[in-house]
Parts: structure tokens; sequence; C-alpha cells
């Protein structure tokens, strides 16, 4: 099955490249569509993102995955190399998606927003808008999100470091709307 699409062009973002810097990134799928539902197509996504982060030797500092988009902060000392990180994880993803679908050559993913960090306070309101994430999208009641690093911080730093951060930095919306 082919489906057609018609995606929606205006706000083609440009991409900065700044080596040894820390990103955060926003990555659509075409017209917003539920694709990353059931939650084991989350799951090959994730396995996806944490193998191809290895390959490229990037840290992934924090990440959330929801049913029509994900979030990433990755720690980059190459940027040059992000179009064919973002390539390879949308390709390999939208590859297996589609073949657990029984689709043949769905355009699956979007474009993709970037923002390079620019300090501490800017780091930590992307990792609070990251946790926070399913919850303002109604995909999950709480913060302990299956398909977000929430929990390896907890783990990491303690609950109560989050919390503080969370305080400290609250959270800003970044984009209205998730559109870019």
């Amino acid at each position: 099955m082919k489906l057609n699409y018609k995606p929606n062009f205006k706000n083609r973002p440009q991409h900065l490249k700044i080596d040894n810097s820390f990103y955060f990134f926003t990555i659509r799928t075409v017209n917003g569509q539920w694709f990353l539902r059931p939650d084991a197509y989350k799951k090959i996504l994730l396995e996806i993102l944490l193998d191809k982060s290895k390959k490229f030797g990037f840290k992934l500092i924090a990440y959330v995955i929801l049913a029509n988009h994900y979030h990433l902060m990755v720690k980059i000392d190459t940027a040059s190399a992000i179009p064919k990180f973002i390539g390879e994880v949308n390709g390999a993803s939208a590859r297996a998606i589609n073949k657990a679908d029984g689709v043949i050559q769905r355009k699956f993913w979007w474009n993709y927003y970037d923002h390079i960090i620019r300090d501490e306070a800017d780091f930590f309101k992307h990792i609070n808008y990251i946790h926070q994430n399913p919850v303002k999208h109604q995909q999950a009641k709480s913060l302990d999100y299956e398909f977000s690093s929430y929990r390896t911080w907890v783990k990491q730093k303690g609950k109560q470091y989050l919390d503080d951060a969370f305080s400290k930095y609250p959270i800003v919306d970044f984009m209205k709307g998730d559109e870019f």
C-alpha cells in the first residue's frame, strides 16, 4: 500500500552546525500523524537512537518518544555529522515501522528542528521540556514515562536533583503547539 501525502513546506528551518555543542532536536512525523503507535514502534525507534548515537559517537543526554514526534538532547563533537545521524535514525526507523505496518515507501518523518544549547539555564530548561513533554501532550499522567530518559536521570542524579532543576529552571514552552 502506497500512501500519498502533501507536506507543508512553510517553515523549513535552517540548521546551524557548531562543533563540541549540546543540541536539542525535535523531529516530527509527516502531518503529525501518530505513526509511533503501538508502543512497540517507540521501542524500535529507541533501539535505533541508541545504536546510531553510539555509531556516530554522540552522547545521548536526554530523550522522549511520543506518538508523532520525538525530542533529543545530544552532545555532539562533529556537527557536520548531524544530517547523516538524523537521516540514519529516521531512515532506519521508517523502514522498520513501515515494514511492521505492511506499508511500502510511506513518507514517515518530516524535517527536524535543532537548537544549540547556550548555557546552564538553557540546558536544564530543555531537559525539563523533554521530560515533561509526555504529560504536556497527555500521553502520560506522570514524568515516569517509559519512552523517556527521566528514569535514567532519576537513577543517576536522584529525584530531588531533578525536582530542584525543575524548580530552578522552570519550563518554557519553546515551541507553541510544537510547530516549526
